[in-house]
C-alpha cells in the first residue's frame, strides 16, 4: 500500500485535524504525520503547499490528496473496513452519518463561542443563547444515542465510530469550559475523554511550541 501522510494542524487548536487523525489512528494503520503551525507568519503559505483549500486536515495516499476531515474520515472507512468506523447495522450507520454531517455542518454559534484550547485554564466563559441552544443539541444527540445502544459499548453506537471522532473537539471544548453536564451525556464524555487517541492527541497538545 502506498504510505499515508497526514497533515495536521497545530493540536492545541485544530479540531478538524482531531476528527480525521482519531479515525485514521483507529484503524492501527501505519501513517506518516505533519504538524503545521497556526497562526503564525508563514502558516497560510505552508498549508497551501499541503492542502489546496488552505486548510488542515489533509490526507495524502500515494497521488490522492484529500482536504476534508469528513471526506477523509470516509475514505478510511473504506480503506479499513476492517476498523468498524461505521456501525454495522444499516439503521444505525445512517444515523451515525445524520448525526456526523450535523456536526460538520452545523453548531455554529458554539464553535464561535467554545474554541478549542488544550492548554486553556479550565472555566467557565459567558455564552449566548444561541451558544446554549447548540449545547443543549448536542447533548441530546449523545444522551439519544447512548440510550439506544448503551449494552454494546460506552461510545455513542457502542464501539468507537467516526461519529465519535467527529464529536471529540466537543468533549474536549465542554471540558476546557467547564459545561455542565448530566446523565448519558457526562457519562459519554467522560468515555471519550478515557479514549486511548484523544488522550495521546491532547498530551501532545500540552507538549507542543506554541508562538509566544
Amino acid at each position: 500500500m502506498e504510505p499515508l501522510v497526514l497533515y495536521v494542524g497545530t493540536k492545541t487548536y485544530s479540531t478538524w485535524s482531531l476528527r480525521a487523525w482519531l479515525a485514521l489512528r483507529h484503524t492501527g494503520a501505519p501513517f506518516s504525520e505533519e504538524v503545521i503551525a497556526l497562526y503564525q507568519p508563514g502558516s497560510r503559505e505552508a498549508l497551501l503547499r499541503r492542502s489546496p483549500s488552505g486548510r488542515v486536515p489533509a490526507l495524502r495516499h500515494g497521488d490522492l490528496l484529500l482536504w476534508d476531515s469528513l471526506a477523509i474520515c470516509e475514505y478510511v472507512a473504506e480503506l479499513f473496513p476492517e476498523a468498524r468506523l461505521w456501525p454495522d447495522d444499516r439503521a444505525a450507520r445512517a444515523l451515525a452519518r445524520s448525526v456526523s454531517s450535523e456536526m460538520h455542518s452545523g453548531f455554529t454559534a458554539l464553535r464561535n463561542a467554545m474554541s478549542m484550547d488544550l492548554r486553556r485554564e479550565i472555566a467557565p466563559i459567558a455564552h449566548d443563547d444561541a451558544a446554549e441552544a447548540d449545547v443543549a443539541r448536542v447533548t441530546a444527540i449523545w444522551a439519544e444515542c447512548r440510550r439506544a445502544h448503551r449494552e454494546k459499548g460506552e461510545y455513542l453506537f457502542g464501539h468507537f465510530t467516526i461519529a465519535d471522532a467527529m464529536f471529540a473537539p466537543v468533549v474536549t471544548r465542554f471540558r476546557t469550559y467547564a459545561v455542565p453536564l448530566m446523565g448519558a451525556a457526562a457519562e459519554y464524555a467522560e468515555a471519550m475523554w478515557r479514549h486511548p487517541g484523544l488522550a495521546e492527541w491532547v498530551a501532545a497538545a500540552q507538549a507542543e511550541p506554541l508562538p509566544g
